[in-house]
């Protein structure tokens, strides 16, 4: 087994790959939606699915409908992956973000959101 120490393992978190995006949450029983962003996409559909596991909802507009129609009733579906650029700051890349969820939310301006 391979062991590596602190100094190497901050290296690899540094030189990881950042993917961000925009993503929608939906209930599939009556067709209402949040759309959210996220600069960490990977951690926003784990906390997803770790909400679906244990029953308990992290989107404080969608509690009381997850809590009629069931966890099983709702779904992430990523709309945009955007990859950090390394000459890029953290505030750019949230603005990003912002514009990119803006765009998303036009688009789907026909879904009855939350």
């Amino acid at each position: 087994m391979l062991y590596l120490n602190n100094r190497e393992l901050k290296a690899q978190y540094k030189e990881r790959k950042i993917i961000g995006g925009v993503y929608i949450v939906k209930n599939k029983e009556n067709g209402k939606a949040i759309i959210e962003s996220a600069q960490d996409l990977r951690g926003a559909i784990n906390r997803f699915n770790f909400s679906q596991k244990t029953n308990c909802c992290v989107y404080l507009r969608l509690q009381s409908d997850w809590a009629e129609y069931g966890c099983e009733s709702f779904a992430l579906e990523v709309l945009e992956e955007l990859e950090m650029d390394k000459t890029k700051s953290v505030a750019e890349f949230r603005e990003d973000f912002k514009a990119l969820k803006e765009l998303w939310t036009e688009k789907l301006s026909e879904l009855e959101l939350y």
